[in-house]
């Protein structure tokens, strides 16, 4: 049997998402349930990959199978696509398996022509409804088909506005909608050499190709790697017979969510316009009504709506947003999905799920995106600052949270300036999904038009990204990147701020504090640790930042980096004194000046930590990172170190090196100057000891000697690190135990794992320059050519960010595989920053580590990441 492209609604199989895509699967499945649901079908996930496959074009059997599908539709609703009398008309939308708000595209109304709009009106007795849909459908087909900029078209409407007197669009006449559809066309030819196509069943596969090419449009390409989307999943298209909203006051359309996406709050939250097609509501180019006062406005419907609502939610134990369409006091639902929401938002309705008896605690563990838990850790304004701050304006709080920065008019303004290390706040008029990178750089967006269901507020959500929209007092000048509010004016690079949980704007740069965690976050967690198999450690090199990863519920800490603390001020000269010295003795009296520092410093982590474990590495970086480059730092340190400048610079240089990466660093360091390690390790044990004795607490230091490719090479470090750590336990008198291990970052170490484990006691392994050698290109120059890779298909992540699990994941489970072979009590862990990628931390309990470690701020992203992990793989 032949492959078959294409589902009619009532024929899908309900939850396949995978094959129809999470809006047709719901389709299918409301359309089986009962519910008043415009017909339609589904092109299939499958036919978007074979669209790719055969070169950007749809195949003869997909074109068959969707003309088929065509003409049951027009059975189902008596009308005759292309008919110039009565004719069929449909959307064609986008359908990925996962909700991407604003990142796809939809033509509406299509199968109109100069012939059938007529027949259009005719039908419905309703000339200006008729030319309204036409008009829509020859811009959306222009923009997204033939991608000639919608701008284009919005200038054409507005100078028509201008003409003709009025405010809104809804004040246009039939006649005037005439003129703007000519205007339209004349627009197209301008652009494109050729009338606007007329033949409906041309305009079809030309807008399922669009939505299909769209699936690899920059924007999407963006989205997909900011949530780990791969790209092979594809899109499917959902074609569905059009209701109108626009057929005068007893229409209208709305999006709506059975529970508020902002705060989680158990109450319907949403908003509608009366005489509206659907991307009214969302393109921000109208304030609609909040969907309470449906009750009013058709009281019957809303009845209706409310029942429906209802039963979607009971029927998927979760909240939904929702697309409805009202045509002539006729009830129809678009659409409905999993609805986005914020973290917060997303908490609660999850634990109030579980209360409510509809889902179980570990349906509700995997209910949160762990990414999302970002948003709970991030600055909310300091009330003192706040009290002190002038309201400027308030707008609609679309996406909760405080943001401050500097103000910027482009996407791509933004996107720079977040690269130079500046603060944003991007201000549009209204966004569009052109400005997704922007909009990810910013801290906070403001927008001038826009309701709380805009393109601005979905996609902020999304991203956990403070949003005011909606802000109609502002005037606003693009061009001149001026906007004026409250009576003053702002231009590009002034500071302002806003507040995304009330809707207040200031003028100025307020103050943040830290947020505290409580309530439905503890709940989630607590049930998240229930379930996790793996520990989750943190990255720390200082006291706060230990204490900061505690409370965010670290196990332990699986990478001190002892080489930050030798930069703070009162002790970058004692190590700078160290590594110019010629000799031995010379570096030893250096180093007896650095080790009560160090000492110190271990006594304050191992306070901060309590008895967890800490896994503290030795020196890494190589040693020209801490040495003065330019000849005036350079005669300063000479003067100083009562050295003459002629020989300090030759020393300096002689640290030089054309690839430090792979340089004198590591475990190399303590090769040639053992005395390093000896002074690191005494440092460890002294400070252990101390706190034993002092604080009780029974402290297992964890030794990590980075950089090792070699066995004999591990052996010679870690027979000085013992030989120090066995006299200085034996100086305090007491037991105490430690452990000696290794960072497995170098391809050669994974590889020889087994030999490696004779002389470790555990593995950690450093993803990071794991990475980079595998691969063969350096961190911080990757970023120039890495977007190339993306635009191009051949990378779709960043393997930094997100772990390479077919190469450096192989190099990763051989070693843990070699490492319990020969050693089968070994202890694995993960210590790049990879260890707060939930899809790295899946894979970590895949190949069974212990462990992951990753920044303080990132632990609760991996402790619930790995919770779902341990239900996901049961």
């Amino acid at each position: 049997m032949s492959q078959q492209w294409v589902y009619m609604f009532q024929e899908g199989e309900a939850g396949n998402k995978n094959l129809l895509g999470g809006k047709g699967a719901n389709l299918a499945e409301m359309t089986q349930l009962g519910l008043p649901i415009p017909h339609g079908f589904i092109v299939t996930t499958e036919a978007c990959t074979e669209y790719y496959a055969n070169g950007g074009s749809l195949t003869d059997a997909i074109m068959v199978q969707i003309k088929e599908a065509l003409s049951k539709l027009e059975d189902l609703a008596g009308k005759k696509f292309g008919d110039t009398e009565n004719p069929l008309l449909v959307s064609v939308r986008s359908g990925a398996r996962v909700s991407m708000p604003g990142m796809m595209d939809t033509v509406l109304n299509l199968g109109l022509n100069d012939v059938a709009v007529e027949g259009l009106a005719k039908k419905t007795g309703n000339t200006r409804f008729a030319y309204d849909s036409y008009r829509r459908f020859i811009q959306m087909f222009s923009d997204v088909v033939m991608e000639i900029p919608k701008p284009r078209f919005e200038k054409i409407i507005d100078r028509m506005k201008e003409e003709k007197g009025v405010q809104m669009d809804t004040e246009l006449n039939a006649d005037d909608l005439k003129e703007m559809v000519v205007r339209f066309k004349a627009l197209y030819k301008e652009e494109k050499g050729v009338e606007f196509p007329q033949e409906p069943e041309h305009q079809l596969m030309e807008a399922i190709k669009a939505v299909f090419r769209s699936w690899m449009n920059p924007r999407a390409i963006v989205y997909r790697r900011m949530n780990d989307y791969p790209s092979d999943w594809g899109t499917a298209v959902n074609v569905q017979m059009m209701v109108f909203g626009n057929m005068g006051s007893t229409s209208g359309t709305g999006v709506a969510f059975t529970r508020n996406p902002s705060t989680g709050e158990n109450k319907i939250y949403g908003e509608y316009l009366i005489n509206a097609q659907g991307e009214d509501v969302v393109a921000g180019i109208r304030t609609p009504n909040p969907i309470t006062q449906l009750e009013q406005d058709m009281p019957d419907v809303y009845q209706e709506f409310t029942e429906i609502y209802t039963k979607l939610e009971n029927h998927y134990r979760d909240m939904q947003d929702m697309e409805f369409t009202v045509e002539e006091g006729k009830l129809f639902f678009l659409q409905t999905r999993n609805g986005k929401r914020t973290a917060g938002a997303a908490l609660k309705i999850a634990v109030d799920l579980v209360a409510e008896g509809k889902i179980t605690e570990e349906t509700a563990v995997c209910r949160v995106e762990p990414k999302q838990l970002d948003q709970l850790l991030h600055p909310n304004f300091d009330p003192k600052a706040l009290k002190a701050a002038t309201v400027i304006g308030s707008a609609l709080p679309a996406s909760p949270g405080a943001a401050a920065g500097k103000v910027y008019f482009t996407a791509e303004d933004a996107k720079n300036a977040a690269a130079a290390g500046e603060r944003v706040i991007l201000v549009r008029l209204e966004t569009s999904p052109e400005d997704i990178e922007g909009m990810a750089a910013a801290r906070g967006i403001l927008t001038v038009r826009g309701g709380m269901t805009s393109h601005a507020a979905v996609v902020a959500r999304g991203m956990g990204t403070c949003c005011v929209s909606g802000c109609g007092e502002i005037k606003i000048d693009e061009e001149a990147k001026t906007f004026t509010l409250g009576g003053n004016t702002y231009k590009e690079g002034d500071y302002i701020s806003l507040d995304g949980s009330t809707g207040n704007i200031y003028g100025e740069d307020v103050a943040t504090i830290e947020p505290e965690i409580t309530g439905d976050f503890e709940t989630l967690m607590a049930w998240a640790d229930k379930a996790r198999v793996l520990k989750v450690r943190t990255n720390a090199d200082t006291p706060r930042d230990a204490r900061n990863a505690v409370k965010f519920g670290a196990e332990g800490i699986g990478l001190c980096r002892t080489e930050h603390m030798f930069f703070e001020e009162d002790r970058i000269m004692k190590i700078r004194k160290m590594i110019v010295s010629k000799t031995e003795e010379e570096r030893r009296e250096a180093l007896k000046g650095l080790l009560p520092l160090q000492k110190g410093d271990f006594v304050g982590i191992y306070e901060a930590m309590e008895g967890r474990p800490v896994t503290i590495r030795l020196l890494d970086p190589p040693l020209h990172e801490f040495v003065p480059h330019t000849d005036e730092d350079i005669a300063e340190l000479a003067k100083e170190m009562g050295l003459t400048f002629e020989d300090l610079k030759a020393t300096v240089e002689g640290l030089h090196e054309f690839n430090p990466m792979m340089g004198h660093r590591g475990c190399r360091l303590a090769v040639s100057y053992p005395e390093i390690a000896e002074m690191q390790a005494r440092a460890i044990i002294e400070a252990a000891v101390q706190v034993k004795q002092e604080k009780g607490y029974d402290v297992v230091p964890e030794i990590m000697i980075p950089l090792v490719g070699e066995k004999k090479e591990l052996k010679f470090v870690k027979d000085i690190v013992v030989k120090t750590a066995d006299t200085v336990i034996k100086e305090a008198g007491i037991e105490m135990t430690y452990h000696v291990g290794t960072m497995i970052e170098i391809p050669r170490a994974a590889l020889t794992a087994d030999a490696i484990a004779e002389e470790a006691e555990f593995f950690s392994f450093g993803t990071n320059d794991l990475t980079q050698m595998t691969f063969g290109f350096s961190r911080d120059d990757a970023g120039k050519f890495l977007e190339d890779y993306y635009g191009k298909g051949i990378y779709e992540s960043d393997p930094f960010a997100r772990l390479d699990q077919t190469g450096v994941g192989q190099l990763v489970q051989m070693a843990a595989e070699k490492g319990r072979k020969t050693r089968p009590n070994i202890k694995l862990g993960i210590c790049g920053e990879h260890g707060g990628d939930p899809s790295s931390v899946e894979f970590c309990h895949k190949v069974g580590l212990n462990y992951v470690s990753c920044s303080p701020f990132r632990v609760p992203i991996a402790r619930l990441a790995a919770a779902q992990a341990a239900i996901k793989n049961r």
